[in-house]
């Protein structure tokens, strides 16, 4: 079965400016046109950035509308708990992951030294070639 992925509000961003590498922009391609994939916090979180180009608002909604919007139930609030008590990672960060492995979702993000952190937790950071 093909990996399925959970992209995090930071990728999405230094996706749609292009500040990753050819490489990486390519990867994200192939993952992004398969299926887009984003938590209710990238949602939010892409929803209130307020980039320095406003034209870049657009894009960041487009993108948004085009992503299947994943949401929250008792399952990932209670992996949350957890991952909140064992590793203390900022709640944002830890809803994400949460609903990473509640959804059996591979999370690409580039937040090493907190995603690293969470056991069972299939990580990618795009940046890393």
């Amino acid at each position: 079965m093909a990996e399925r992925y959970l992209i995090d509000t930071s990728v999405v961003i230094k996706y749609l400016n292009a500040s990753f590498s050819v490489n990486s922009l390519n990867r994200l391609d192939g993952i992004i046109d398969q299926e887009s994939r984003i938590s209710f916090i990238t949602e939010i979180e892409l929803q209130v950035w307020n980039p320095t180009d406003p034209d870049d608002i657009s894009v960041y909604q487009e993108f948004v509308t085009s992503s299947q919007i994943i949401g929250i139930d008792s399952n990932v609030i209670r992996e949350t708990i957890n991952i909140r008590k064992q590793y203390r990672i900022k709640l944002p960060d830890a809803l994400i992951a949460a609903t990473a492995l509640v959804n059996d979702l591979v999370l690409v993000a580039d937040n090493d030294k907190d995603f690293e952190k969470v056991s069972n937790l299939k990580y990618i950071n795009p940046a890393k070639d």
